[in-house]
């Protein structure tokens, strides 16, 4: 229970319809839980807009309401609270609601295209190695501590945050370590939260879907790092293209790393096998168990972050050196009869091209690179033929069939894929929609020693077709495909 003025703290009211000094006892913006003595947030959503519900909250007993624009009739008994902008105003309110838990805890968000998920999962696991209680918000998982929480979102919403973070305070966390997607910063779901660094990893096509144009989807990231203060850190990839836009505007203390340009952090791919690499990382040799030119990078992101945090440079290096990633990135299985199977959650025509290029760097005797591709529905469209272009030109042979289809026809999306393969390399592609019959077909196809990479959907456990989620674990059906040769 909560004074409603108490959780309008930091918010810029324009205009109040009733009574401020009554106790809120729950905050939301879905008007489906909406309850007693609750403040109701009307959210202009992409499918709905919450202020339609208003009326509907109300009969449940919802006391206070947030909204842009207020109802024609009011009621005595409720108080009407106008904003500009709702969704804001969710984000600083559910910050007030759950006690500001950003501010006890040194929270670190990881924004980019690619790598987002590795880097805080590393980190996570880091700060846990060096001894920490810790808390992790990614694509893959939530953790409070040892618990396991369900992830549903790139980045939560901003009541589900403040009480994940408000759960790691109370258990005692020190740390937090979070994904923020592009969607969340253009959906104002970190607004309210205090961060004690932003790191960027790299930014390529990707979400032109939502955001329209590569510009604005630029902007989505830069203004994670314009709302960065003084006293948190801003870490860059200094060999990204874009990597010095993201610090432009900040107050944040710009550092960056790098493999090949100047930078505060520089390491060196020294050896690279499918068990791990060899990295001269800022003038010293480690082992990590992470494999790639892109996991180099994410490496040293987690590295320059932990350097940033104040810990020590031989315990940091000594504890990278025991991390694994996180699921379904560059996740390795190998069969009887010694055919290496890759599960990846590349998605995108960068992370696609990083994957493949990797594996074409560690094999030893052309051994066939044998590739399952599928590209997801209802997502940017215009990326489809270049993953495709891009995978069939790294690829011996090339299998493309469906990811998740959600309410498109596979089959159309299949289509728009071919439509990145030119007529030389057809020879070297099949298409089959049946996503389980395409992984089973690359494992018959293979020799021993040929690579068979997965790629698309990483460490989900589901195929969304039609908005049901049937179980799908592309791990568990490459395993079973293996087990058939």
């Amino acid at each position: 229970m909560m004074p409603l003025k108490d959780i309008l703290h930091g918010i810029p009211v324009q205009q109040v319809v009733g009574n401020l000094n009554v106790s809120i006892d729950q905050l939301g913006f879905d008007s489906r839980k909406a309850g007693a003595n609750s403040l109701f947030v009307a959210i202009r959503g992409v499918h709905t807009d919450g202020h339609r519900y208003i009326s509907d909250v109300i009969a449940q007993g919802a006391i206070a309401v947030l909204c842009e624009t207020l109802p024609e009739s009011t009621s005595d008994e409720v108080t009407y609270i106008q904003v500009a902008d709702t969704a804001f105003a969710l984000g600083v309110s559910a910050a007030n609601y759950y006690g500001n838990p950003s501010r006890k805890l040194k929270l670190v968000g990881v924004t980019g295209t690619n790598g987002k998920t590795t880097v805080a999962t590393l980190l996570y696991k880091l700060f846990r190695e060096l001894g920490y209680e810790a808390g992790l918000l990614s694509t893959v998982e939530n953790r409070v501590g040892d618990r396991v929480l369900a992830a549903t979102h790139t980045t939560p919403d901003p009541v589900a945050l403040n009480a994940l973070m408000h759960e790691m305070v109370d258990g005692g966390c020190d740390y937090c370590f979070m994904e923020v997607s592009s969607h969340a910063v253009a959906q104002q779901r970190i607004a309210g939260l205090n961060f004690a660094g932003g790191i960027f990893t790299n930014i390529t096509h990707d979400h032109l879907d939502f955001h329209g144009t590569f510009d604005a989807y630029i902007k989505a990231k830069k203004t994670f790092f314009d709302g960065l203060d003084r006293y948190a850190f801003a870490l860059t990839n200094a060999d990204d293209k874009n990597g010095q836009v993201m610090l432009q505007n900040t107050f944040a203390h710009k550092r960056a790393y790098g493999l090949t340009h100047m930078a505060d952090f520089k390491a060196k791919v020294i050896e690279s096998h499918f068990d791990g690499m060899l990295l001269q990382l800022d003038g010293h040799e480690v082992w990590v168990k992470l494999v790639g030119g892109f996991n180099a990078y994410n490496i040293l992101a987690v590295y320059g972050a932990a350097i940033l945090l104040e810990q020590e440079t031989v315990k940091v290096l000594t504890a990278l050196s025991n991390l694994s990633g996180a699921e379904g990135r560059f996740d390795i299985t190998i069969s009887k009869t010694g055919v290496i199977g890759i599960v990846d959650y590349a998605h995108t025509p960068d992370a696609v091209k990083n994957v493949l290029e990797t594996i074409r760097g560690l094999r030893k005797n052309g051994e066939q690179i044998i590739t399952v591709l599928g590209c997801g529905g209802d997502r940017d469209k215009t990326k489809r033929p270049e993953m495709a272009a891009v995978a069939v030109g790294q690829s011996d042979k090339l299998i493309i069939t469906s990811d998740n289809p959600r309410t498109e026809d596979p089959l159309q999306i299949i289509r728009e894929m071919e439509a990145g393969i030119s007529e030389k390399d057809r020879r070297s592609v099949f298409s089959i929609a049946d996503r389980k019959e395409a992984i089973r077909a690359a494992c018959h196809l293979a020799q021993p020693g040929d690579i068979v990479l997965v790629a698309g959907k990483g460490h989900e456990k589901y195929q969304e077709i039609n908005g049901i989620r049937h179980e799908f674990d592309d791990k568990a059906v490459l395993a079973n495909a293996f087990n058939e040769q």
